[in-house]
């Protein structure tokens, strides 16, 4: 955090490992969409199992984020980030090169769970290295700017490699991974060992990972046409068991796995829902729009990955204009203006839906709705990290992306639902409006920010 040239120089490259690291993980998530029928084909999937190669990643993602932010913790972010993106490389390579399904699913089970320990890590270290404020802030709208890219840019990578052969999807991350190891290892700080927190509370963490991988699975099941009634409701009545055992175990212990400090933080807990609504409706918007163009309007892979670009664009404007709108007026109001330019994009893709080409009727709700996006992006992440001490950015971070992802589980199942097994232009309509309705929820989360906002900022850090 120190204000020399060569300090400097070294914080912009460690901001630059710490994007690229972020953009990986973003990528994952949405590349293998418009790769899925190639992979299906080439590799003769049901699509019953075929749907677990998204749900493989996202599944040790969202249920290990927890434990990964107390790893980080405990630690150092540093060393978590070096192995993690170690295993998440190994992990490309062996998906790059399955000949079968199960040898790709644990491929992407393993990024899934490389990536619940790489994503925490990121922001420690970006708290680590930028001071609390405007450093910080900036830094923040850079990273959020490279990762909500990710995602949009991801459906891109995703047709462009797919034209060629759905193995590049995973082979691409192999340099990278690579890339980010070696400049970690040059140019990230260890974080130093009097931020570090108390042991790993071994009790929570199998109660809270547990409620998690279940409440995962039994929404993946809901998603799932060929699943069970009954395979569902154990998987959820599992959650609610073991929710509440972690809830009674981090009451009454005297270690836990979220510290109380945390849960009064009330701008943490405004983050926290906001990743939530974020997912539930721009987030959700990749998966809805992939679904469209080759489903509805005929796409190949190419065209459809191609159709994401503008969408790609205007979400690296929004992070752009978010970074500089948070330092001039505030978060809070920022992220109220990207929920509400996302909310008239995505209604606007619902009423205009099949009215005309696609420049016509998707290309003006995808660039309101991108815009808005990275307007998102950005603001929720400075305002759910800001107040959070040194040694807890690990399982902050954890807790706001746990909340995104648990709620593309959510959402997708409710899509899922919304559309039926054959969508029309009727179905889609209305899954669109479901998105716009969560972005009109969105909205009302600021104005708690709002209210403590300025007194919040004049509050010094507290060591942990």
């Amino acid at each position: 955090m120190t204000s020399t040239p060569t300090g400097r120089t070294r914080a912009v490259g460690a901001l630059a490992v710490l994007c690229l690291a972020q953009f990986l993980i973003a990528l994952d998530y949405s590349i293998i969409y418009v790769a899925l029928p190639s992979v299906g084909t080439d590799l003769n999937l049901s699509p019953s199992l075929l749907q677990w190669v998204v749900s493989a990643y996202a599944l040790l993602f969202a249920g290990l984020l927890l434990v990964g932010g107390r790893v980080c913790d405990r630690f150092g972010a540093k060393s978590v980030f070096l192995v993690s993106v170690i295993v998440f490389g190994l992990a490309s390579a062996l998906g790059g090169f399955a000949q079968d399904g199960v040898i790709l699913l644990t491929a992407r089970g393993t990024q899934g769970l490389a990536a619940a320990f790489l994503q925490p890590a990121t922001i420690g270290l970006i708290s680590a290295t930028f001071e609390a404020g405007p450093a910080r802030s900036r830094a923040l709208a850079v990273w959020g700017a490279v990762g909500a890219s990710g995602l949009a840019v991801g459906a891109i990578l995703g047709g462009v490699l797919t034209a060629v052969s759905w193995r590049w999807t995973f082979l691409i991350n192999v340099p990278l991974t690579l890339l980010a190891a070696v400049g970690g290892l040059l140019l990230l700080a260890a974080a130093s060992k009097e931020y570090r927190s108390n042991r790993i509370p071994l009790p929570a963490a199998l109660l809270g990972t547990g409620a998690l991988l279940a409440l995962v699975i039994g929404l993946t099941l809901v998603a799932d046409p060929d699943s069970s009634a009954a395979r569902t409701g154990m998987a959820l009545l599992a959650a609610v068991v073991l929710g509440a055992a972690f809830l009674a175990n981090e009451a009454k212990s005297d270690n836990v796995m979220v510290d109380r400090s945390l849960r009064r933080t009330r701008s943490l807990n405004a983050g926290i829902v906001a990743t939530y609504l974020y997912m539930a409706s721009v987030g959700s918007e990749f998966y809805l729009v992939t679904l469209l163009l080759q489903e509805l309007e005929g796409f190949n892979p190419l065209y459809a990955g191609l159709g994401f670009l503008p969408l790609a664009v205007l979400v690296t404007l929004g992070n752009v204009a978010a970074g500089w709108a948070v330092e001039r007026t505030s978060a809070g109001a920022t992220m109220t203006a990207g929920f509400l330019i996302s909310a008239v994009g995505l209604v606007l893709l619902a009423l205009m839906l099949g009215s005309g080409s696609y420049a016509t009727h998707l290309l003006p709700g995808l660039l309101l709705s991108g815009f808005g996006h990275g307007v998102i992006y950005t603001s929720m992440f400075v305002i759910g990290t800001r107040d959070v001490s040194a040694g807890h950015q690990g399982t902050a971070g954890a807790l706001m992306t746990t909340s995104q992802y648990l709620s593309a589980a959510v959402t997708v199942a409710l899509l899922t639902i919304v559309l039926g097994p054959t969508p029309g232009a009727a179905e889609f309509r209305w899954a669109f409006l479901l998105t716009a309705a969560f972005a009109v929820a969105g909205m009302l989360i600021a104005p708690l920010v709002l209210r403590r906002e300025k007194t919040a900022e004049k509050q010094p850090e507290v060591p942990a």
